[in-house]
Protein backbone atom coordinates (compact mmCIF):
# COMPACT_ATOMS: atom_id res chain seq x y z
CA UNK A 1 0.00 0.00 0.00
CA UNK A 2 1.37 3.46 -0.96
CA UNK A 3 1.13 6.25 1.51
CA UNK A 4 0.75 9.86 0.47
CA UNK A 5 2.42 12.25 2.84
CA UNK A 6 1.45 15.84 3.18
CA UNK A 7 3.72 18.62 4.19
CA UNK A 8 3.21 19.72 7.76
CA UNK A 9 2.54 23.22 8.97
CA UNK A 10 6.17 23.68 10.09
CA UNK A 11 7.50 23.23 6.56
CA UNK A 12 4.94 25.63 5.16
CA UNK A 13 5.90 28.29 7.70
CA UNK A 14 9.59 27.83 6.86
CA UNK A 15 8.81 28.50 3.19
CA UNK A 16 7.05 31.81 3.96
CA UNK A 17 10.24 33.94 4.21
CA UNK A 18 11.53 32.47 0.95
CA UNK A 19 8.32 33.36 -0.84
CA UNK A 20 8.33 36.90 0.59
CA UNK A 21 11.95 37.42 -0.51
CA UNK A 22 11.15 36.13 -4.01
CA UNK A 23 8.23 38.56 -4.33
CA UNK A 24 10.35 41.49 -3.11
CA UNK A 25 13.25 40.61 -5.41
CA UNK A 26 10.95 40.38 -8.40
CA UNK A 27 9.70 43.91 -7.76
CA UNK A 28 13.16 45.49 -7.29
CA UNK A 29 14.64 47.42 -10.17
CA UNK A 30 11.44 47.73 -12.13
CA UNK A 31 11.02 51.46 -11.55
CA UNK A 32 12.50 53.38 -14.48
CA UNK A 33 13.98 56.85 -14.19
CA UNK A 34 11.31 59.46 -14.71
CA UNK A 35 8.56 56.99 -13.85
CA UNK A 36 5.33 57.79 -12.05
CA UNK A 37 6.39 56.44 -8.63
CA UNK A 38 6.96 59.90 -7.18
CA UNK A 39 4.29 61.67 -9.24
CA UNK A 40 2.88 63.45 -6.17
CA UNK A 41 6.22 64.34 -4.55
CA UNK A 42 8.90 66.87 -5.35
CA UNK A 43 11.12 66.12 -8.34
CA UNK A 44 14.42 64.41 -7.61
CA UNK A 45 17.63 66.22 -8.38
CA UNK A 46 20.79 64.57 -9.59
CA UNK A 47 23.49 64.01 -7.00
CA UNK A 48 26.66 65.91 -7.79
CA UNK A 49 29.73 63.76 -8.10
CA UNK A 50 33.07 65.17 -6.99
CA UNK A 51 35.25 66.23 -9.88
CA UNK A 52 38.99 66.71 -10.13
CA UNK A 53 40.17 70.30 -10.09
CA UNK A 54 41.30 71.22 -13.57
CA UNK A 55 44.93 72.08 -14.11
CA UNK A 56 45.66 75.10 -16.23
CA UNK A 57 48.75 76.99 -17.28
CA UNK A 58 50.07 79.07 -14.41
CA UNK A 59 51.66 82.52 -14.91
CA UNK A 60 55.02 82.09 -16.63
CA UNK A 61 54.28 78.52 -17.65
CA UNK A 62 53.70 77.41 -21.23
CA UNK A 63 50.65 75.20 -21.73
CA UNK A 64 51.53 71.59 -22.36
CA UNK A 65 49.19 68.79 -23.35
CA UNK A 66 48.28 66.34 -20.63
CA UNK A 67 50.11 63.06 -21.27
CA UNK A 68 47.91 60.03 -21.77
CA UNK A 69 48.98 57.07 -19.65
CA UNK A 70 50.38 54.17 -21.62
CA UNK A 71 49.44 50.58 -20.99
CA UNK A 72 52.78 49.89 -19.29
CA UNK A 73 52.30 52.68 -16.73
CA UNK A 74 48.56 52.25 -16.23
CA UNK A 75 47.50 51.12 -12.79
CA UNK A 76 45.94 47.68 -12.51
CA UNK A 77 42.18 47.47 -12.56
CA UNK A 78 40.43 47.34 -9.18
CA UNK A 79 39.25 43.81 -9.94
CA UNK A 80 42.79 42.50 -10.37
CA UNK A 81 44.18 40.98 -7.17
CA UNK A 82 47.11 42.96 -5.77
CA UNK A 83 50.40 41.18 -6.28
CA UNK A 84 52.45 43.41 -4.01
CA UNK A 85 51.16 45.21 -0.92
CA UNK A 86 54.18 47.55 -0.67
CA UNK A 87 52.40 50.43 -2.41
CA UNK A 88 49.26 49.85 -0.36
CA UNK A 89 51.18 49.67 2.92
CA UNK A 90 53.31 52.73 2.15
CA UNK A 91 50.59 54.92 0.61
CA UNK A 92 50.76 57.23 3.64
CA UNK A 93 54.23 58.29 2.45
CA UNK A 94 53.07 59.38 -1.03
CA UNK A 95 52.43 63.14 -1.14
CA UNK A 96 49.30 64.60 -2.69
CA UNK A 97 49.82 66.36 -6.02
CA UNK A 98 48.74 69.98 -6.34
CA UNK A 99 46.03 71.07 -8.78
CA UNK A 100 44.47 74.34 -9.84
CA UNK A 101 45.31 77.47 -7.84
CA UNK A 102 47.39 75.54 -5.27
CA UNK A 103 49.58 74.17 -8.08
CA UNK A 104 50.25 77.72 -9.30
CA UNK A 105 51.10 78.80 -5.74
CA UNK A 106 53.54 75.91 -5.48
CA UNK A 107 55.23 76.74 -8.80
CA UNK A 108 55.53 80.42 -7.78
CA UNK A 109 57.10 79.42 -4.44
CA UNK A 110 59.60 77.16 -6.24
CA UNK A 111 60.61 80.05 -8.50
CA UNK A 112 61.11 82.42 -5.54
CA UNK A 113 63.16 79.82 -3.64
CA UNK A 114 65.41 79.00 -6.61
CA UNK A 115 66.02 82.68 -7.31
CA UNK A 116 66.79 83.46 -3.67
CA UNK A 117 69.20 80.54 -3.27
CA UNK A 118 71.10 81.20 -6.54
CA UNK A 119 73.63 83.63 -4.96
CA UNK A 120 74.38 81.16 -2.14
CA UNK A 121 74.94 78.37 -4.61
CA UNK A 122 77.27 80.50 -6.77
CA UNK A 123 79.31 81.43 -3.66
CA UNK A 124 79.44 77.77 -2.56
CA UNK A 125 77.71 78.39 0.79
CA UNK A 126 76.23 74.98 1.48
CA UNK A 127 75.39 75.35 5.17
CA UNK A 128 71.86 74.65 6.46
CA UNK A 129 71.85 77.83 8.56
CA UNK A 130 72.68 80.01 5.52
CA UNK A 131 69.86 78.43 3.53
CA UNK A 132 67.45 78.85 6.47
CA UNK A 133 68.27 82.58 6.73
CA UNK A 134 67.67 83.13 3.00
CA UNK A 135 64.34 81.27 3.09
CA UNK A 136 63.27 83.16 6.22
CA UNK A 137 64.09 86.34 4.28
CA UNK A 138 61.37 85.34 1.81
CA UNK A 139 58.86 85.72 4.64
CA UNK A 140 58.59 82.14 5.86
CA UNK A 141 58.54 81.94 9.66
CA UNK A 142 61.07 79.81 11.54
CA UNK A 143 58.61 76.96 12.08
CA UNK A 144 57.80 76.85 8.37
CA UNK A 145 61.37 76.12 7.22
CA UNK A 146 63.47 73.02 7.84
CA UNK A 147 67.02 72.70 6.51
CA UNK A 148 69.55 69.88 6.80
CA UNK A 149 72.96 68.90 5.45
CA UNK A 150 72.62 66.58 2.46
CA UNK A 151 76.11 65.33 1.68
CA UNK A 152 79.24 67.45 1.87
CA UNK A 153 78.07 69.93 -0.80
CA UNK A 154 74.31 69.96 -0.54
CA UNK A 155 71.59 71.35 1.67
CA UNK A 156 68.07 69.95 1.74
CA UNK A 157 65.10 72.12 2.63
CA UNK A 158 61.39 71.77 3.36
CA UNK A 159 59.02 74.73 3.47
CA UNK A 160 55.40 74.89 4.58
CA UNK A 161 54.07 77.69 2.40
CA UNK A 162 51.61 80.09 4.07
CA UNK A 163 48.67 78.60 2.15
CA UNK A 164 49.02 75.09 3.64
CA UNK A 165 48.79 72.43 2.31
CA UNK A 166 51.29 73.78 -0.21
CA UNK A 167 54.69 72.34 0.60
CA UNK A 168 58.02 72.90 -1.18
CA UNK A 169 60.84 70.41 -0.80
CA UNK A 170 64.20 70.44 -2.50
CA UNK A 171 67.95 70.55 -2.44
CA UNK A 172 70.61 73.10 -3.22
CA UNK A 173 73.86 71.59 -4.52
CA UNK A 174 76.81 72.65 -6.70
CA UNK A 175 74.95 71.46 -9.80
CA UNK A 176 71.59 73.17 -9.25
CA UNK A 177 68.78 74.03 -6.89
CA UNK A 178 65.96 71.55 -7.41
CA UNK A 179 62.57 71.78 -5.77
CA UNK A 180 59.13 70.23 -5.97
CA UNK A 181 55.77 71.39 -4.62
CA UNK A 182 53.14 69.03 -3.21
CA UNK A 183 50.04 69.08 -1.06
CA UNK A 184 51.01 67.29 2.14
CA UNK A 185 50.46 63.63 3.04
CA UNK A 186 47.45 61.42 3.77
CA UNK A 187 46.52 61.05 7.46
CA UNK A 188 49.17 63.60 8.47
CA UNK A 189 49.38 67.32 9.07
CA UNK A 190 52.40 69.32 8.09
CA UNK A 191 54.85 68.95 5.22
CA UNK A 192 57.33 66.51 6.70
CA UNK A 193 57.06 62.91 5.51
CA UNK A 194 55.28 60.75 8.11
CA UNK A 195 57.22 57.90 9.65
CA UNK A 196 54.23 55.65 10.24
CA UNK A 197 50.75 55.10 8.96
CA UNK A 198 48.01 52.53 8.96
Amino acid sequence: MTMIRTTGTGARLAMAPVVVLAVLAAGCGTQKAGGDADAGGPPRTAVATPSRIADYACPGESPTPTPTPSQSTATPSPTAPPTDHYAENHGFMVPFPLHGKARCQGLAAIGRVQEALAPLRRRGEFQPESVRKVLAGLGYAGGQVQTYQNGSKGVGFLIEVDDYPVCVEGEMSEAATKADAFGGYPDHTGCDQPSGGH
